[in-house]
């Protein structure tokens, strides 16, 4: 399997991790009481509807520990997908192909910025799901042998799901469509 479909796993795995959590959040989040009449209702800047702030400690272990998960190396290929995009189209131009690999090239210090920024943004989503003492827990582990280990297997166990999955997706749809037909069948109904 490709290192991008490993990377767009991996980042479908954050968000599936990270998404459900917020939506909860958000469905959780209690309704915003209505202003009294005569009065503005609160605006987003204002400080109800702030960025929760958390300590320095609170936030490098959050980073370390959304770092050393692996998850951000699904930020290392986002990137450069973007710039493959662009090439491609760009390829009805041949004649534009040096000028925009030295450009792309040049925008390399940018783009590293960018995923930096994308860092510091999961780093403050996991500060908002862990509290310090769990993420130390969390540190910790995978700081150890078995952490870092699990880390190093990860790109392998996905691309090896990813086979597993679609071979099961396969024989379960198969099974499903022979037990519906079976099942309306006996209702009279034939389905092809």
């Amino acid at each position: 399997m490709s290192r991008r479909l490993t990377a767009a796993l991996g980042l479908a795995l954050a968000a599936v991790t990270i998404l459900p959590h917020a939506a909860s959040a958000q469905a959780n989040k209690p309704a915003a009481a209505k202003p009294a009449p005569g009065k503005p209702a609160a605006q987003p800047n204002t400080p109800a509807a702030a960025t929760p702030t958390f300590s320095a400690s609170h936030l490098a272990l959050a980073r370390e520990v959304m770092l050393s998960s692996g998850i951000a190396r699904s930020f290392d290929s986002v990137l450069p997908a973007f710039a493959d995009q662009i090439r491609k189209q760009a390829v009805t131009r041949p004649e534009l192909a040096k000028d925009l690999d030295e450009v792309l090239t040049s925008l390399q210090p940018e783009m590293e910025l960018q995923k930096q920024r994308m860092i510091d943004i999961a780093a403050r989503t996991y500060a908002a799901k862990f509290p310090e003492p769990e993420l130390k827990e969390i540190a910790t582990f995978f700081r150890s042998p078995a952490g870092r280990h699990y880390v190093e297997a990860q790109p392998q166990l996905l691309d090896e799901m990813v086979g597993e999955m679609q071979d099961w997706t396969q024989e379960v749809s198969e099974y499903v469509m022979v037990r519906v037909r079976a099942e309306m069948g006996k209702r009279g109904h034939q389905l092809q």
